[in-house]
């Protein structure tokens, strides 16, 4: 189990100042870079992009900076903050230079074999192992891929590790509230510089590791018994069903999945006539249903909770369907 430690008993007071702490850095962080202009590489606009003026995109450093200060508190192993660091650094690296996919890949399985070791115990099996590296991996991409709307990576990592954070406190599971509500907070005073009209973005150094946190952590909940294996996906719906649909049908079409382009549901939808504020604000009530439906069932009927998942299911198709019909790919 990662960083019972010191905190096992901690109460609401120690996550709350450990929260806020990180809120602090995160926010601290990117005023410091915004107003002594060391803001490092900068988002150029594109045929592909949905903003018009060249924005920083190194935001992530300052989550990254809020995020350590959950993980000073709560201490995860060695393993653990080598995989966070080595991912955070390659996607700097990336921000900067453009790596080949190749190499942000392999830094990616790299980064999920390490956590696997520590997160999923030997005998899951051989196919669990896999299918958790794989999980981890496709995380952090599509949380890449959905990072291109003001506001919008930014507030699914707010309510989602906030769900995280309020089911493993809950369930009496200190280190994870600790880590996922200073994750949810370092990316809160982050949001208070992305949303509409944004003056940063956060870039691959703040979504990779915000992805590959998710599933991790949602892993490590797993693991515990904090929640059932379909909590983390309910939690991250929002991005997941968006991210995967639009993959797969570019891949059954035969495209290059790995290429930028303006098919995601939230693009289209932009395309159609939204502003960034508008979709911004939609998602979140989609984001805030999605968490919080996921955290009333955790201790309902296993009956309910098929009943519900299904019922998103149905409500995420009709929103796809609707989009369809009004909206282009391009």
């Amino acid at each position: 189990m990662i960083g019972a430690g010191i905190v096992a008993d901690s109460s609401w007071w120690v996550l709350g100042v450990a929260a806020g702490c990180s809120g602090l850095v995160s926010w601290l962080t990117i005023f410091f870079m915004l107003r002594f202009g060391r803001v490092g590489p900068i988002d150029q606009p594109n045929h592909r992009s949905l903003h018009q003026v060249a924005v920083p995109r190194s935001g992530g450093i300052g989550i990254l900076g809020g995020i350590v200060i959950g993980f000073a508190v709560a201490m995860p192993p060695v393993i653990f903050w080598i995989a966070v660091g080595g991912l955070a650094g390659v996607s700097l690296l990336d921000d900067f230079r453009s790596l080949p996919a190749r190499v942000r890949f392999l830094t990616q399985l790299v980064a999920a074999g390490l956590a696997t070791w520590i997160l999923v115990p030997a005998e899951w099996g051989l196919v669990a192992q896999v299918a958790a590296v794989l999980f981890m991996v496709w995380m952090a991409n599509l949380y890449n891929f959905m990072d291109g709307s003001n506001g919008l990576a930014g507030g699914m990592a707010v309510f989602g590790f906030a769900a995280y954070a309020l089911a493993a406190s809950l369930a009496g599971q200190s280190d994870i509230a600790i880590w996922s509500a200073c994750i949810a907070a370092a990316a809160g005073g982050f949001l208070a510089f992305n949303f509409d009209p944004a003056r940063i973005f956060m870039g691959d150094v703040g979504s990779v590791p915000l992805g590959f946190l998710a599933a991790a952590l949602g892993l490590q909940g797993l693991r515990q018994d904090v929640w059932p294996a379909w909590f983390p996906l309910l939690v991250f719906s929002v991005f997941i069903v968006d991210a995967t649909v639009t993959l797969l049908r570019r891949g059954l079409r035969r495209e290059k999945v790995w290429l930028a382009h303006r098919e995601h549901y939230y693009q289209r939808l932009i395309q159609l006539g939204w502003s960034h504020r508008r979709l911004a604000l939609n998602a979140y009530l989609l984001m805030i249903a999605t968490a919080g439906s996921a955290c009333l069932l955790i201790a309902a009927p296993s009956t309910t909770q098929v009943l519900v998942i299904v019922a998103w299911g149905m409500v995420y198709v009709l929103l796809m369907r609707a989009i369809d019909c009004r909206a282009p790919r391009i």
